[in-house]
């Protein structure tokens, strides 16, 4: 009877474990904001200059950011009267902005560290990630960002510095 006991607790160990896992894993939207800090990171690291950080954080943007969306909000009603191909070259012009001005505003490391709340705020379909830079000395600063699926995959669509746009 005691090894009855014994495998049947071994069992529900082997099966329990990976729910516990799972139910641990990160939220995707968490998951997403994570991922592009850790490239802003590589590329605050990189040196070179801006060409180099605009080379290294271009992929972490064009995974993250949900730019044809950001473009659209950012040029307003006029967006679905345009030609597509306008739209493309302004998606283009937006993505290379975005990425240039992390490029320039983060130039460099100094021992920061990105911190990402693991608990989205939900708000009908989209999402809401609290996340901080912390320094390696003085007070954090505050950026959130809207997510919304895109496709399947949480992108994100704005960000909030201190609360704001």
């Amino acid at each position: 009877m005691k090894v009855i006991l014994t495998i049947l607790t071994l069992a529900l160990l082997v099966v329990a474990a990976p729910l516990t896992a799972r139910a641990q894993a990160a939220d995707p939207a968490v998951a997403q904001v994570q991922g592009f800090y850790d490239g802003l990171t590589a590329a605050m690291k990189t040196s070179g200059g801006a060409k180099a950080r605009f080379a290294k954080l271009k992929p972490a943007v064009d995974k993250a950011f949900d730019l044809p969306g950001m473009t659209a909000l950012a040029v307003g009603s006029g967006w679905a009267a345009m030609a597509p191909a306008d739209q493309k070259v302004l998606i283009d012009a937006f993505g290379r902005m975005t990425v240039a001005s992390y490029a320039k505003n983060f130039d460099s490391y100094n021992g920061e560290k990105f911190i990402v709340d693991p608990t989205p705020v939900a708000r009908g379909t989209e999402k809401f990630v609290k996340s901080s830079l912390k320094p390696s000395s003085g007070q954090a600063n505050a950026f959130n960002y809207r997510m919304h699926q895109v496709r399947g995959v949480g992108k994100i669509l704005d960000v909030y510095v201190a609360g704001n746009i």
